[in-house]
C-alpha cells in the first residue's frame, strides 16, 4: 500500500517516525498526479518547488521539529493565494496572475509541515455550483467520470477522492466545500465565519460569507486540519442531541433516494441511543437563492467594465451573472441584504433552540459533468440553484457546518449528511461528527 492511501494523520506519523521520507512521499504524489489527474482535471497548476518543499520538511525533522502534518501533500483551491504560484480564480482574466504571498491558511499548513503540490481547479470566481469553465475545462468526478463533482471546490474534492492527496483546501460561500464532498464520498467542513483568516487573497463578490475549508477522506483529518489552521480541538460530546429536517424547512423537493437515505440515517442515530427530534424552521418564504442578487451585483461591480469590453473571455454563465448584476437597482441589492439578514436571524434562532441540526447536504446526487446544474430533481424541472437549497443559509448565518458521507443512492452515487452548529461551536461540531461517523459506515 502506498503512503498516500493513509490518512493525513497516519502519513504524517509515518514520516515523523522515519518509516517514509518526505522525498518518497513527494515522488509518489507526483507519480499519482501524472497518472490520475488527466482523467479528472483536478489540478490546474503544479508547484515546481514541490520536491524542494519536501527537502525543507526533511531538514526540519533532522533539526528535531515534530510538525503535525509532516510530509503531507496538500492541494489548494484556485482562489486561495500560494506565493509564487499561478492562482487565477478559474478565470482567463487572471490567467497570468502570480500570488504575491501565501494566504494565512496556506502559511499555517506549511508551518505544520504540509507540502503544497499545486493548485486545484475551480469554477470562475468560485461562483458556480459546478467545476467547469472556459479557462480550466471540465473537472470530472472520480466516482463516475461522466459526472461532475459539483462546485466550486470541484478540483479539491476530485483530487482527494482520486487518492492524489489526502487533504485539500477549498472555499465555501454557499456550500462549495460541503456539496462537492457529498458528491464524491468525502468530508468537508465550513467553519464559523472568520475563524480561519480568509486572506490575503482576491476581493470577494460578497464580503462576510466565504470561508477557508478543509476537505479530507475522514473526520479525523478534518479535525487535524482545523487544529492546525484555527487552533480548534474536537470536543467529545457527553450526550448527543440532533434535530433533523429532511428539507431544511424550505419545501425543496429531494430525490427519493436522498429522502430514504436521510430517514435511514436518522433511524440509525435513534437506534444508537442519540436523542433525535424534528427541526421546525420557518424561513418566512425566503429560499437559499434569494440572496443571489448580492453575488450578481458584486461581480458586476468588480468585473462589469471588463465584461462590457470583452464579454467573450468569461464563462457564459458568469457573464450572465455580471449582466444581471449591472441591471439591478439599489433597491434590489438592499432587498437581498435584508434577506441575508433574515436568513442569519432565522437559522441562529433555530440553532439556539436545537443545538445541532441535520439535513441532507444536497437534494440530489452528482449530475453530468458538462451541465452546470441538474436538469431535474425528483422528476421535476430544477432551477439553477435547487441543488444548493440547503447550504447558503449557513454562510449568511456565519455558523459552522460540515458534510459527512452517509451512503449511496441506488446507482452507487455518494450522498452526504449536513450537520450545522451554533456560531463558535466548531469544536463541538467536529466532536459530534467524529462520534456519528462510525454509525454511517454501513449505511448503503
Amino acid at each position: 500500500m502506498s503512503a498516500l492511501d493513509l490518512t493525513a494523520r497516519d502519513l504524517a506519523s509515518a514520516v515523523r517516525r522515519g518509516e517514509v521520507t518526505p522525498a518518497a512521499v513527494a515522488a509518489d504524489t507526483l507519480a499519482r498526479a501524472a497518472e490520475r489527474n488527466p482523467a479528472i482535471n483536478a489540478i490546474c497548476h503544479m508547484n515546481p518547488e514541490f520536491e524542494a518543499e519536501a527537502e525543507r520538511v526533511t531538514q526540519r525533522l533532522a533539526a528535531g521539529e515534530d510538525p503535525p502534518l509532516a510530509g503531507v501533500p496538500v492541494l489548494i483551491k484556485d482562489n486561495i493565494w500560494v506565493k509564487g504560484l499561478r492562482v487565477s480564480q478559474g478565470s482567463r482574466l487572471f490567467a497570468d496572475h502570480i500570488a504575491p504571498e501565501d494566504a494565512d491558511s496556506v502559511r499555517r499548513l506549511r508551518n505544520a509541515g504540509a507540502m503544497i503540490l499545486g493548485i486545484a481547479t475551480c469554477s470562475e470566481f468560485a461562483c458556480k455550483g459546478a467545476t467547469n469553465s472556459p479557462h480550466h475545462g471540465i473537472t470530472r468526478n472520480p466516482v463516475d467520470l461522466t459526472l461532475g463533482p459539483g462546485g466550486s471546490s470541484g478540483g479539491s474534492v476530485a483530487a482527494v477522492a482520486a487518492g492524489i492527496v489526502p487533504l485539500a483546501l477549498g472555499t465555501d460561500a454557499g456550500g462549495s466545500s460541503r456539496r462537492p464532498p457529498a458528491h464524491t464520498g468525502l468530508c468537508g467542513m465550513k467553519p464559523t465565519y472568520d475563524l480561519i483568516p480568509y486572506g490575503p487573497s482576491f476581493p470577494e463578490p460578497v464580503w462576510g460569507i466565504s470561508v477557508i475549508c478543509p476537505i479530507a477522506r475522514d473526520m479525523g483529518d478534518i479535525a487535524l486540519a482545523m487544529e492546525v489552521m484555527a487552533g480548534v480541538r474536537a470536543e467529545t460530546p457527553a450526550m448527543l442531541h440532533i434535530a433533523a429536517s429532511p428539507d431544511f424547512g424550505t419545501g425543496q423537493v429531494v430525490e427519493p433516494d436522498v429522502a430514504q437515505n436521510f430517514a435511514t440515517v436518522i433511524a440509525a442515530f435513534a437506534k444508537a441511543g442519540i436523542t433525535v427530534r424534528p427541526a421546525e424552521i420557518d424561513w418566512g418564504g425566503i429560499m437559499g437563492h434569494d440572496i443571489l442578487p448580492l453575488q450578481f451585483a458584486g461581480l458586476a461591480q468588480a468585473y462589469g467594465d471588463v465584461w462590457r469590453d470583452t464579454p467573450e473571455i468569461f464563462d457564459p454563465m458568469i457573464a450572465k451573472q455580471i449582466e444581471t448584476g449591472l441591471s439591478l437597482s439599489g433597491v434590489d441589492v438592499a432587498r437581498a441584504h435584508q434577506t441575508s439578514y433574515k436568513m442569519r436571524m432565522v437559522l441562529r434562532a433555530a440553532l439556539d433552540r436545537y443545538g445541532i441540526i441535520a439535513t441532507p447536504t444536497t437534494p440530489c446526487p452528482a449530475w453530468p459533468a458538462d451541465l452546470s446544474a441538474p436538469e431535474t430533481i425528483a422528476g421535476k424541472p430544477a432551477g439553477p440553484r435547487d441543488h444548493a437549497a440547503f447550504t447558503p443559509q449557513v454562510n449568511h448565518a456565519g455558523v459552522p457546518a460540515l458534510s459527512l458521507p452517509c451512503g449511496t443512492d441506488r446507482n452507487g452515487l455518494p450522498l452526504g449528511l449536513q450537520l450545522i452548529a451554533p456560531a463558535g461551536e466548531d469544536g463541538a461540531l467536529i466532536g459530534a461528527a467524529l462520534a456519528l461517523e462510525p454509525l454511517l459506515k454501513d449505511i448503503a
